[in-house]
């Protein structure tokens, strides 16, 4: 299959799973935020481009800048420093920041090497960490590999498509959930 025709696959799904959280977080009475670097607002557009958004989406934090990750999510420079940009721990910061400066009962954060350059060995291109926070402060960090030979708009094309499908299966978490609370 070509590049292409996998991307435009990939577009579909994003629209058809943005369309159930439009269909489902309504009756939950949920909203959402993101805070994303690597994907530069496309999980925020995604949602948005289907009517009746308004219902479930409050806001999105695009923190390109390790500066605007710390003035506008508070993530901490020592966390910055001591991990880098692209690990666990800032995903997580980020994605319990977008919670508390927001409206939001489900948050998801991604930051992440789309390329094609500005991988390294330990952080190679297709590297992204995604952070999921729902009600009660259960929240995790998920680590996706993608191929770092896929194009930049197909790294951050599946980025989105799994933020999507981590936010739907967030809402199926129950009280018995595995994740443990996070502190930043």
């Amino acid at each position: 299959m070509s590049e292409a025709a996998t991307l435009d696959g990939m577009r579909a799904d994003c629209r058809r799973l943005a369309q159930q959280i439009i269909d489902t977080f309504p009756g939950l009475g949920a909203m959402v935020a993101t805070a994303e670097s690597c994907t530069g607002g496309l999980i925020a557009g995604a949602i948005t481009d289907i009517a009746g958004s308004s219902a479930v989406f409050d806001r999105g934090f695009v923190t390109y800048s390790n500066e605007a990750k710390q003035d506008m999510l508070g993530v901490r420079e020592t966390t910055l420093e001591a991990f880098g940009a692209v690990s666990a721990q800032v995903a997580t910061e980020m994605v319990l920041g977008a919670r508390q400066r927001s409206r939001a009962d489900f948050a998801v954060s991604v930051t992440g090497v789309a390329g094609p350059g500005g991988g390294s060995p330990q952080k190679p291109v297709g590297l992204v960490w995604m952070g999921l926070s729902g009600p009660g402060d259960l929240t995790s960090a998920v680590e996706l590999r993608w191929d770092e030979d896929w194009s930049r708009d197909m790294i951050r094309a599946a980025t989105v498509r799994a933020a999507l499908e981590a936010l739907i299966g967030r809402t199926m978490l129950g009280a018995g959930s595995q994740d443990t609370p996070a502190s930043p």
